[in-house]
């Protein structure tokens, strides 16, 4: 057995140059990626387009890649810009004529360019050259019983401390136990979408899956490392399936399939790389995805629509239906204050993003914390690194970590459960690690209780992954009814965002029809997609604020980001609001806490809430991603109420027991989430504080009650609001009463001192006395109906807010553990 401990500074020196990877028909020709529909063939519009069809793009229906050469390039360019106008005028008006080339059947088009290399997220620490405190007796036999009841001779098992830790006990994957039960991952194939992976090592040949295997770099059926640094895929794929034969360590599924696509090695276009996340999806049941934009601090990417289209096409289709399952990184860049929500592979609803943990249960610098985090898993820090295997026929590493490792750990875990539940829909994956996951204490930690009795924090998620409990909970697991979800329409703001101690918050009331109408029954996702205006990006930050109190850090100030524009139709997500029932009123939040002279403007926002339907008969799947999503130019697009907030007051960490020890055996009773809170844990509350801004409407607790007799109207505003209505309308009707009165008695006291007195009396009785005042309150009232009818556009305007103060809900400590019981 060899083993490799090289850097990856050093594989920089061996690394052939950009030149040499890029395809080299890029050269001379450039390609297309179009969209069709049925009424038209990728025949038919090669001809027109003097174009060669080089193809379907991957699994995607309908979706066909062309080329010709660059000299005719401009030609179909423009052809293809006239086809978007025609689409647009359509879109508007259903009178538009035909076209007479016959290409009405392009739906959408793209020409596809070479990316930079998508970045692998490697270790950032080196191994510590400090000893760790030495293995615990108890713990060592323990570990040897292991070995001896499952047979396992391999060298480093006693070494892959994330396997089985003898030295900090409980910071492991408990896994073992779940071996022990004859689980071990038979059935399940894990694609490692990489930079390859070495089917001829001893460690992993015998678990290697050709069928689900594919080299986009080089267009070739083995996906086998070429270059000196591919490395990373076969590491991670030795985390999931490494054998079980005496060579290496084993993986946490060592009886399961690993399948390599490899997409690392050279710049690929978007065609290829959607191609590869859906390469074998009936067949490859995880995609375990370490990599991502760069992890420097500045960098805000992410996946064109293309690779969008292709992640819910693996949703939608992928395993006969239940979807795919994408396993990503969360990324390594929290040294340079870098945060997964500015990575659109991370942030996307369809990915389980997986951040890390070290071998004595802390943080890492390296792991980035973000509101889209749902678990974390162990890797690199605390003194240790993961131990696996190595590209080589016997060859091994000691040196492999990041979130690149923890990725495939959790893949691993879920590898495990599937094989017990195959029928798992990619979302009963999610609740299941959610459910189960092991909330994680530090001191710098904000967390927060959810309204369904979990912990949540940015930079743990809802907790490590318990391996044991995930696959005990699977076996009984009911699953979650289709997904369905309510996207609210454009909220205009339009306003500039104050700098320092204050923040600019807009609100959406969401109430019940709304839901109804959409079918939603509960919350899983909350997506924000917005545009802010500003000079330097690096100085703005995003909360959401959800109607049962809870705070999602959409976005972080980053001190390296530079970039001299905000955030462009850029989606955020949250899984922090998971349970919730979505009624009532959020908030987005945007700050510039830093004071200079760069400036900003909110532009506008929408949000869409995803999650469970109400009636799963007719809920249908949701559609590919349209390049019109994003379209301001919508007729439903609303100004939103605002106004300007202090920023808010850290909320303490609700107070738990220590989870270091947990159980083996966990009990299985625990029941799905519910749509309302017992008890959640109270939040600050700033927001409704009275706004700095004078000009500004705020809004008041959406469960305040009316305190208008039932028989008189609300007009559908608050409380306070129903008394400014109220009191004007009063003052109105008590001026023009007196100014009737006063009128009245001039009048009187003129025709008392008038020759024609009689005459007059003879004609103005009581009943027409009484009518003068009533006569000029009408008149008045079509005033006072105007400004009435101001105050309620207003309100209409004014949505509601508040949070309910209860009590925090009750945490659920593990048992002891048992000798003989661990994993």
């Amino acid at each position: 057995m060899r083993l490799s401990n090289s850097l990856p500074l050093l594989s920089l020196l061996f690394a052939p140059s950009l030149a040499d990877l890029l395809p080299r028909t890029y050269d001379t020709h450039d390609f297309f990626a179009l969209h069709l529909d049925d009424s038209v063939t990728p025949e038919y519009v090669a001809a027109a387009l003097g174009a060669r069809h080089e193809g379907q793009i991957g699994s995607l229906p309908g979706h066909h890649k062309f080329s010709l050469p660059q000299d005719q390039s401009s030609r179909v360019e423009s052809l293809l810009e006239d086809l978007r106008v025609d689409r647009k005028l359509k879109k508007r008006s259903s009178s538009y004529g035909k076209r007479g080339d016959g290409l009405d059947g392009v739906l959408w088009s793209q020409k596809l360019a070479l990316k930079d290399r998508l970045h692998k997220r490697v270790p950032i620490e080196l191994v510590s050259k400090d000893e760790p405190a030495g293995p615990q007796p108890e713990a060592v036999d323990r570990q040897k019983r292991i070995a001896s009841d499952l047979a396992i001779k391999d060298p480093l098992f006693q070494k892959q401390w994330h396997l089985f830790n003898t030295v900090q006990l409980g910071h492991d994957l408990n896994v073992t136990g779940v071996w022990l039960e004859g689980i071990t991952g038979e059935g399940v194939v894990t694609a490692i979408v990489d930079d390859g992976l070495d089917m001829y090592s001893n460690d992993l040949k015998d678990n290697y899956f050709p069928e689900g295997s594919w080299d986009f770099n080089e267009n070739a059926e083995e996906p086998k490392p070429l270059l000196f640094e591919d490395k990373h895929g076969t590491r991670c794929a030795g985390e999931v399936a490494a054998v079980r034969n005496g060579v290496c360590g084993v993986g946490m599924a060592y009886d399961s399939k690993v399948a390599g696509i490899r997409i690392l090695s050279k710049p690929i276009d978007d065609a290829d790389e959607a191609a590869a996340i859906n390469y074998g999806f009936q067949k490859n049941d995880i995609y375990s995805c370490s990599w991502g934009p760069r992890d420097d601090g500045q960098t805000m990417e992410a996946p064109g629509i293309l690779v969008r289209r292709a992640m819910v096409n693996g949703i939608v289709q992928g395993r006969d239906g239940k979807g795919s399952i994408f396993v990503f990184a969360a990324g390594n860049g929290g040294m340079s204050g870098d945060n997964c929500n500015f990575d659109g592979y991370t942030n996307s609803i369809y990915s389980i993003t997986v951040g890390a943990l070290d071998r004595r249960g802390g943080h890492p610098s390296y792991s980035e914390a973000c509101s889209a985090q749902l678990v974390v898993a162990y890797s690199s820090g605390g003194g240790d690194h993961i131990h696996t295997t190595d590209v080589g026929t016997d060859t091994c590493t000691n040196a492999h970590g990041g979130t690149s490792a923890a990725g495939p750990l959790a893949a691993g875990a879920i590898a495990l459960g599937l094989s017990v539940r195959p029928d798992l829909t990619w979302r009963d994956v999610q609740y299941i690690l959610l459910e189960t996951a092991v909330p994680v204490h530090a001191d710098d930690d904000e967390v927060q209780m959810t309204p369904i009795g979990k912990e949540f924090s940015h930079q743990y998620g809802y907790g490590k992954v318990d391996t044991y409990s995930f696959v005990q909970k699977a076996k009984n697991w009911e699953l979650v009814k289709p997904q369905a979800w309510y996207t609210s329409p454009w909220l205009r703001v339009e306003k500039d965002v104050p700098q320092g101690n204050q923040g600019l918050a807009s609100y959406f009331d969401v109430n019940s029809d709304m839901l109804k109408d959409a079918n939603l029954e509960r919350v899983e996702h909350v997506t924000i997609t917005m545009n802010v205006n500003h000079t330097r990006r690096g100085d703005i930050s995003v909360e959401l604020r959800g109607p049962q109190g809870i705070v999602s850090h959409l976005s972080v100030p980053r001190k390296n980001d530079e970039a001299q524009v905000g955030y462009v139709d850029w989606t955020f997500m949250s899984v922090a609001h998971w349970g919730e029932s979505g009624e009532g009123v959020w908030s987005v939040v945007v700050k510039d806490t830093v004071v200079n002279d760069n400036t900003g403007v909110f532009i506008d926002w929408r949000m869409t809430l995803w999650g469970v339907s109400i009636d799963p008969e007719i809920q249908q799947p949701h559609p590919l991603p349209d390049e019109h999503d994003d379209d301001h130019d919508i007729e439903d697009a609303v100004y939103a109420t605002v106004s300007i907030k202090p920023h808010p007051v850290t909320t303490a960490a609700p107070t738990a027991t220590d989870h270091a020890e947990r159980p083996t055996k966990p009990t299985n009773t625990e029941a799905k989430p519910t749509a309302t809170p017992e008890v959640p844990t109270p939040v600050d509350e700033e927001l409704s504080e009275e706004p700095t801004d004078s000009d500004t409407a705020e809004p008041t607790a959406s469960t305040s009650p009316g305190f208008l007799p039932s028989f008189l109207p609300t007009f559908g505003a608050t409380p306070h609001t129903q008394v400014w209505i109220y009191a004007s309308i009063a003052l109105i009707l008590v001026f023009c009463l007196a100014l009737g009165i006063y009128f009245y008695v001039q009048r009187r006291n003129r025709l008392r001192n008038n020759p024609h007195d009689d005459y007059e009396f003879e004609i103005i009785d009581d009943e027409d006395d009484a009518a003068a005042p009533l006569a000029g309150r009408r008149g008045r009232k079509r005033r006072g109906g105007e400004l009435y009818n101001a105050f309620a556009e207003e309100s209409d305007e004014e949505l509601l807010s508040g949070n309910d103060d209860d009590e925090e809900g009750p945490f659920r400590d593990h048992l002891k553990e048992k000798d003989g019981e661990h994993h």
